[in-house]
């Protein structure tokens, strides 16, 4: 008799607005190319497009509204209840514009996720297109990494390279970049939920080999 299947890797994302990012992820399960099941979608903000898009998948949707709380802290133990309910294996983030605490970010060390608009170490921060261009950088792209105490300085995992065009605008940049944003927060999730995708003292690691400071790198 043939061992059971183990139960998809349950995930939790946490979103701030539209749920671009989630939706690829969503689409990505439904496809079973990621072997995994998103069983909540939280999000600091009531009323956004992505609990919408999160309803039309089936998954379950919270609110925990930050401006309901004194503190940040204070509005991180509520979200921390609010996650554990659900019992994830990873925790993701996606566009989820909240500046985390500590105590939050260790206790979800190592299978918590975040995409962020720059190739990292550059740009940690806001306004990443914007700065790309004013400093006429011929690359720009997106990173997705495991999250650190550091804001937006956690190991890379997975990085996808964009070429700035001569002709390019915030809006453009930002259009071209949000596209293999959709490409590879499915692929890092893919990993993670395989056990191909780690986080050991402080580095990514994939497939036992420890990833370079970019992680993987892809050219679009």
């Amino acid at each position: 008799m043939n061992p059971e299947k183990p139960e998809p890797s349950r995930i939790v994302i946490l979103i701030s607005g539209s749920g671009s990012n989630m939706q690829a992820i969503a689409e990505a399960c439904t496809k079973r190319e990621i072997d995994g099941e998103i069983v909540a979608v939280i999000s600091n903000r009531p009323g956004v497009m992505g609990l919408d898009r999160a309803t039309s998948f089936g998954v379950p949707t919270q609110v925990v509204d930050h401006t309901e709380y004194s503190s940040r802290e204070e509005f991180d133990v509520h979200l921390m209840r609010a996650i554990d309910e659900y019992t994830p294996d990873l925790v993701v983030l996606a566009g989820f514009m909240r500046i985390l605490t500590p105590d939050f970010v260790r206790r979800y060390k190592g299978r918590m996720l975040n995409i962020h608009p720059s190739l990292l170490p550059k740009y940690k921060g806001l306004d990443t297109h914007k700065r790309a261009l004013e400093a006429g950088d011929k690359e720009h792209g997106v990173t997705v990494h495991f999250v650190s105490e550091d804001l937006d300085g956690g190991p890379n995992v997975i990085q996808a390279v964009v070429p700035v065009l001569d002709d390019d605008n915030i809006d453009t940049l930002r259009t071209r970049v949000q596209v293999q944003e959709h490409v590879i927060y499915p692929i890092a999730v893919k990993w993670f939920v395989e056990g191909r995708l780690t986080m050991e003292k402080g580095d990514a690691y994939f497939d036992n080999e420890m990833l370079p400071d970019s992680g993987v790198q892809l050219n679009a």
